[in-house]
């Protein structure tokens, strides 16, 4: 065997330490989570809205001609309208998800450990486990935030004849929708697609996690030789030879894996993701029905309207919004529990 090649083998990476539950000081964790996640949700939010109005719209529109028609007859407030309600929620459903991952990650992580698993095949069950428990948990205060933002969402000037489920009642703002939304269909009325956001959200969040484990740790395999720095570390390797990896790359490791998981989950869940945006949408009077439709009422129209296709319409601007928001979101999640340890804070 060569020398190149003992060499080879003798290297290792060395990845920064997980920060876990026990060792995040929790106000710090939730204050600054509450302002770096907002900041982020604002920046994102015009694709949701695109992705929303694709998806209850009868017949399909590019995403640039939604934008531009909205732009031109609505005006640039269009992109965000209902974005104040869905703040306000999001800021809650945020700390629940963050405190269901964290907490279930080092349990499961730790008990995978126990049993004898490897420490990468831990950190993929640990993953998958937090982002399931996590997406259930915030899904109490998520699918009424997305019922009342939704509504607004689609309320416009734009155009009005061509939105196959457009409300009716007119909505001042967020706490005039829940008021009017209790008022018709009652509690019930504000987790209408509870069900179907769980089977949605939930399997997502856990394959969502464990990909990006995944990714994470193979695209480290694929570049770091190029992208890090190599120095001796007789601690840590026996032959001194050991990756100490730069945060501009580690950054880039982690966007890119973010991103990934997130085109496989979009396409993966898209058409869920229609039907239960159709299902919060719809309103009981909607062509002269007496109860909000069905799931499979709801699956039959889009068949009608445009074959199974039209389940993938919104594709592209959710696509794009959930891998901004995952690269987004990680990055600056990953940062946030950095800023959030114990020894930072004091």
């Amino acid at each position: 065997m060569s020398l190149g090649a003992v060499e080879e083998e003798s290297r290792e990476i060395r990845l920064p330490a997980d920060v876990d539950w026990h060792m995040l000081d929790k106000s710090r964790f939730f204050v600054l989570g509450a302002a770096l996640f907002s900041g982020v949700s604002a920046a994102l939010y015009p694709a949701v809205v695109l992705k929303t109005r694709q998806q209850v719209n009868l017949a399909p529109i590019p995403c640039s001609k939604m934008a531009f028609l909205m732009f031109r007859q609505e005006g640039p407030r269009s992109f965000y309208r209902g974005f104040g309600t869905s703040l306000m929620g999001t800021i809650p459903a945020r700390a629940l998800y963050m405190a269901a991952l964290e907490v279930t990650k080092s349990n499961i992580g730790k008990a995978s450990i126990r049993v004898g698993f490897s420490e990468t095949s831990s950190a993929t069950i640990a993953n998958a486990a937090a982002g399931l428990s996590a997406s259930m948990a915030a899904q109490l205060v998520w699918t009424p935030v997305d019922v009342v933002s939704q509504r607004l969402m689609v309320q416009g000037n734009f155009p009005k004849n061509g939105f196959s489920c457009s409300p009716t009642t007119n909505y001042s703002n967020g706490f005039d929708a829940f008021r009017k939304i209790l008022s018709v269909d009652g509690f019930r009325g504000l987790y209408r697609g509870f069900g179907i956001s769980a089977l949605t959200y939930a399997p997502s969040s856990a394959v969502w996690w464990g990909s990006y484990s995944v990714s994470y740790r193979l695209i480290w395999d694929g570049i770091s030789c190029y992208k890090c720095k190599w120095k001796n570390d007789e601690k840590n390797c026996e032959n001194g030879k050991i990756l100490d990896p730069n945060p501009l790359c580690m950054v880039g490791v982690q966007g890119v894996s973010a991103a990934l998981a997130s085109g496989f989950s979009a396409l993966f869940t898209m058409p869920l993701d229609t039907i239960k945006t159709r299902l919060q949408v719809l309103e009981a009077d909607r062509n002269t029905r007496s109860r909000p439709p069905t799931v499979a009422q709801t699956v039959r129209d889009l068949v009608k309207e445009g074959g199974f296709a039209a389940c993938y319409r919104g594709l592209g601007p959710r696509w794009a919004s959930m891998s901004m928001s995952a690269a987004t979101m990680v990055t600056t999640y990953e940062l946030l529990k950095r800023l959030s340890t114990k020894h930072q804070a004091s």
